[in-house]
């Protein structure tokens, strides 16, 4: 074993002969096995897990659990996220070297070895409680890792199944099912948190909640940042494009995405036609008093609700409906027309302002500026209240603009004329990792501003053997300083 738990650790409070230790104890005998085998064999049980997801009979079983017992999001749209980012994830990882020699850089006299963390933490979220265990769970075992997954309560049936499904391909290939392993129900904070006490790597995924206590746990953590984004439209967008990009980013999964468009800031050239591209996809502007109604329903005490998270936007009509008695009948003709998106007219920022904020379903909020330097100085202010960190949408045809926003916002992505919720995570047209986990960096108060991948899950060895000399020349450190300040 790589990194055995010191005996003086955090974890030494805990009782030995929990539940939880005691599932760790088998954790750390799988992993002892597995770290003796080869890049073939470790790229076996790679694959061997993301089969087990990806056939279409078991995703399909795993999607309609997932909707079955969170309620959030949509089947269909699960089908295509389990396949999608998985079959996305297994193309990165192939012929990726994860075991024993990785580099070599011979100028350099640098050799990098990749040598595993030992066991990992994964702690996930209810809105993809089948693709973000079965990610994290690929990628530790490319680093020959042992992984215990620690659900949210609604989600447990659904990694239970998936985890079974890894176990059946296990036993293909003869690996130690102990590899892959599930926190016992009921999942509850403190069974988490005794988890990620014993394990030496956590990630974890889902509610700040959850990434704060990953962080204070005492052990090497990574989380991601609040979710919150935001697009431009710029006056030299192709609208119907944009249009189009926009709804299926939107809509996917019932917007359960971090990565899915929270505001949308149109410069006023184009914002009418905007407006009436996103009309004709089946996006609905809502009166000021409807918007009333929909806050009251979204944000009853405070909190942004379940009733709407991760609903249809036809779902959100009728329970607003039911709740707003003097203006039923505009609610009902809503629902009834089967709208994709409800849009909020909104100008303000803060906590006065809730539609500012991350709201996990199909409800847009739509700000206006007169140009592309006010949209950017709008999409600061929001990221400034919420979602700093993540990643910024521009529609645009003057590429300067991508490269002024990724110097000045604060933002690890700017994704350019693409559909936001599926290209952020990777996607086949571009080049980010495929990962449903963003780093947000120090903006949203995360140690990494990557897409996490399998690296994130290896420690890596350097030899550094000698090489010839090099030592500069002061004129070469100094000259230019001193020949325009002296040498003082």
């Amino acid at each position: 074993m790589e990194h055995p738990a010191p005996t003086s650790s955090p974890s030494s409070s805990s009782s030995p002969s929990s539940p939880i230790a005691e599932l760790v104890a088998r954790a750390r005998a799988a992993q002892r096995i597995y770290e003796t085998w080869s890049q073939a064999q470790v790229d076996t049980a790679v694959v061997a897990a993301g089969w087990a997801i990806i056939e279409p009979a078991r995703n399909r079983e795993l999607a309609e659990l997932a909707v079955a017992d969170t309620g959030v999001g949509n089947v269909e749209d699960k089908v295509r996220k389990n396949h999608r980012k998985t079959f996305g994830l297994l193309r990165d990882l192939h012929g990726a070297r994860s075991v024993g020699v990785i580099a070599e850089d011979p100028a350099r006299g640098i050799v990098e070895i990749a040598r595993p963390v030992g066991v990992v933490c994964a702690v996930t979220p209810s809105t993809n409680p089948g693709a973000t265990p079965a990610n994290k769970i690929i990628n530790a075992l490319k680093g020959r890792n042992a992984v215990i997954v620690a659900p949210s309560p609604k989600g447990w049936s659904t990694a239970a199944r998936l985890i079974a499904f890894i176990h059946q391909q296990f036993d293909r290939i003869g690996a130690p099912r102990d590899l892959v392993q599930l926190l016992p129900s009921p999942v509850n904070k403190q069974s988490t948190a005794e988890l990620m006490r014993l394990c030496d790597l956590v990630v974890a995924t889902g509610s700040q909640a959850n990434v704060r206590a990953a962080y204070a746990s005492g052990t090497p953590a990574f989380g991601v940042g609040a979710g919150n984004v935001a697009g431009i439209v710029d006056e030299t967008a192709d609208v119907q494009a944009a249009a189009d990009r926009i709804v299926r980013s939107k809509t996917f999964d019932n917007a359960t995405s971090c990565s899915s468009e929270n505001s949308l800031v149109i410069v006023d050239a184009v914002r009418a036609q905007m407006l009436a591209a996103l009309k004709d996809r089946g996006a609905v502007m809502l009166a000021a008093g409807q918007k009333a109604t929909l806050q009251a329903l979204m944000w009853p005490e405070g909190k942004l609700s379940p009733a709407v998270i991760g609903q249809s936007a036809r779902t959100i009509a009728e329970r607003a409906a039911a709740l707003d008695g003097a203006n039923r009948a505009a609610w009902q003709a809503i629902a009834e027309a089967d709208p994709r998106i409800l849009m909020v007219a909104e100008d303000g920022v803060g906590h006065e302002h809730p539609f500012s904020g991350e709201k996990l379903s199909p409800v847009l909020a739509v700000y206006a500026a007169r140009d592309f330097d006010e949209a950017a100085a709008t999409v600061e202010r929001i990221y400034a209240y919420e979602g700093a960190g993540h990643s910024v949408g521009l529609h645009s045809t003057v590429p300067e603009r991508a490269l002024s926003l990724g110097l000045t916002l604060p933002v690890s992505r700017v994704i350019v004329d693409q559909a936001h919720c599926i290209a952020t995570g990777g996607s086949f047209d571009n080049g980010l990792p495929f990962s449903l986990s963003m780093g947000c960096g120090t903006w949203g108060k995360n140690n990494f501003s990557d897409n996490m991948n399998y690296r994130h899950y290896l420690n890596i060895t350097r030899v550094s053997r000698p090489i010839p000399e090099v030592v500069p020349t002061e004129e070469q450190i100094f000259g230019a300083f001193f020949a325009t300040h002296g040498a003082k």
